[in-house]
């Protein structure tokens, strides 16, 4: 008799060897019937209807500036804010708060637009 088992013979959950409890994990799944295992076919991985229609906030920001409370309380009509871009410097594209993009200032039917450039890869 080793270590592994009490005296009964057979082994604890807590003292079995960490690929005993694998295999009875993986048997217990194995007795789930066919009808009972969600199916994904190659269909279903590549169907992006599900999320067509889920609302994602984007913004463009053209810049930044930082003020005291103070100086913002004395802007006014027409007042002009500084910003830390230079014109010509691409525009930061955010989707719910991560940067996924860069791109550049366009004008389209008289309304203001972006052209990205750039798709940011992050890292998770």
């Amino acid at each position: 008799m080793n270590n592994d088992e009490n005296l009964s013979g057979t082994s604890s959950p807590e003292t079995e060897a960490p690929n005993e409890a694998e295999r009875r994990a993986d048997s217990d799944f194995s007795e789930l019937k066919a009808e009972e295992a969600p199916s994904q076919t190659l269909g279903d991985v590549n169907d992006f209807s599900a999320v067509y229609n889920v609302p994602v906030q984007i913004s463009a920001v053209l810049g930044r500036a930082v003020m005291p409370v103070s100086q913002l309380l004395k802007l006014g009509r027409g007042a002009v804010v500084e910003l830390d871009r230079r014109v010509g410097e691409s525009v930061d594209i955010y989707v719910n708060n991560r940067l996924v993009a860069r791109g550049e200032v366009v004008i389209v039917d008289e309304r203001l637009g972006i052209t990205m450039t750039e798709i940011i890869k992050s890292e998770r």
